[in-house]
């Protein structure tokens, strides 16, 4: 069975030349012109990836995939923008994107980071990781700690912290985890990144044995005292 890909752009002439080049890389293709013909599409019909366009009419790209992510929280996501601002850029990660394109883009790209997505997104077997008084269930993203309840994660903040986790007390290089999460190392991919980092920083605070230090230049590294 082929999978799936629901294709949200605006712009008919290009929605045309990537549904068709989908089709021909094995793809079945849903489309949709704006953001709520997008959510209605997936809601009725699920798809295994949406592309979704961020600057659309009715309704733009963030916030069908935030609707998208109340619905379904492991379904990639990659967004085409015009738009080169971090702030933009994080957004669309902070709000459960996977992956952003910018545009102009060649097809070739696209078909990787689609394949690469897909391949990402196959749950793996063990999907609970413990660090000081908190698990980490990476099928619904949720890090519990013992004492101060749940917190949903993002999914690449799931990711990441799965990464620092597994290496804990050695350093992960911040390349290596840019690469795994969004396949290429980029001053956009670093700071977003960063703002990751801070933020599970903050996650992780109820635990003081718990530290996760910046080795500059180099990466991250997870630590638990005993």
């Amino acid at each position: 069975m082929n999978d799936t890909i629901l294709l949200v752009e605006d712009d008919s002439t290009l929605s045309m030349i990537i549904s068709e080049t989908l089709k021909r890389d094995g793809f079945d293709v849903l489309t949709a012109g704006n953001g709520e013909e997008g959510l209605n599409q997936f809601t009725r019909h699920g798809a295994d990836l949406i592309i979704a366009d961020v600057m659309m009419p009715r309704m733009d790209g963030f916030e069908m995939g935030r609707r998208i992510r109340q619905i379904n929280r492991n379904v990639p996501l990659l967004f085409l923008t015009a738009k080169s601002e971090i702030e933009d850029i994080v957004e669309g990660f902070e709000l459960g994107g996977n992956d952003y394109l910018k545009k102009p883009f060649k097809m070739l790209e696209l078909l990787v980071r689609i394949k690469a997505l897909l391949r990402r997104n196959v749950r793996e077997e063990d999907n609970r990781f413990e660090i000081g008084g908190y698990t980490l269930d990476l099928s619904t993203q949720v890090l519990l700690h013992k004492d101060n309840g749940s917190i949903e994660l993002s999914l690449i903040e799931a990711k990441l912290l799965k990464e620092l986790i597994v290496n804990v007390g050695h350093t992960v290089d911040a390349s290596t985890m840019m690469q795994l999460i969004w396949q290429r190392d980029d001053p956009y991919s670093r700071n977003s990144l960063h703002g990751f980092i801070h933020k599970l920083r903050h996650y992780l605070r109820h635990d003081r044995s718990i530290s996760l230090k910046n080795q500059r230049g180099i990466g991250y590294m997870l630590t638990v005292k005993s």
